[in-house]
């Protein structure tokens, strides 16, 4: 669908602004008019100083994550264990399996349409992250086996 701004539609955008924004913004404008300058270099111009500051912003970031400034303290994220990378695999797996274990026609239980569904999914997700915690059925056990945790060619543990 193709939209085509009216003069209607853009007086009724500009009378819900702000008042005060909406009488700068047409004095900007009658300035251009008047001043017989050039749009496209006015915007150009427009562009280039935004283009500046974001660059300003980006070197006090870059200072910042390097230390040179104090702010706020960097959260490390750890990555997960090897072990619990393979425990969630086989909890996706067993998932699965009790999905398609459950009963399919459990409206009375879970509900009818999407919502039923997306609860029925959720009991088959929490069941499936219960059996993988304990001893679970030994995907994750194999899997870590087969591939254990030597650090590689960068030296990271993968």
């Amino acid at each position: 669908m193709i939209v085509t701004a009216t003069p209607d539609l853009v007086l009724d955008v500009l009378d819900a602004a702000d008042p005060v924004a909406q009488r700068a913004a047409a004095a900007k404008l009658d300035a251009l008019k008047s001043s017989n300058v050039d749009f496209a270099a006015t915007m150009d111009a427009e562009v280039g100083k935004a283009a500046a500051a974001a660059d300003q912003s980006a070197a006090k970031a870059a200072e910042a994550q390097s230390g040179a400034v104090n702010g706020p303290p960097v959260q490390v994220i750890k990555a997960p264990a090897s072990g619990e990378v393979y425990r969630k695999f086989e909890a996706f797996i067993l998932q699965t399996f009790v999905e398609t274990m459950l009963p399919k026609e459990s409206e009375e239980v879970f509900g009818k349409g999407t919502a039923g569904g997306i609860w029925k999914s959720m009991l088959a997700e929490q069941l499936g992250a219960q059996l993988a915690k304990g001893k679970g059925i030994g995907i994750a056990k194999q899997l870590a086996a087969a591939h254990p945790a030597v650090p590689n060619v960068t030296g990271k543990a993968g």
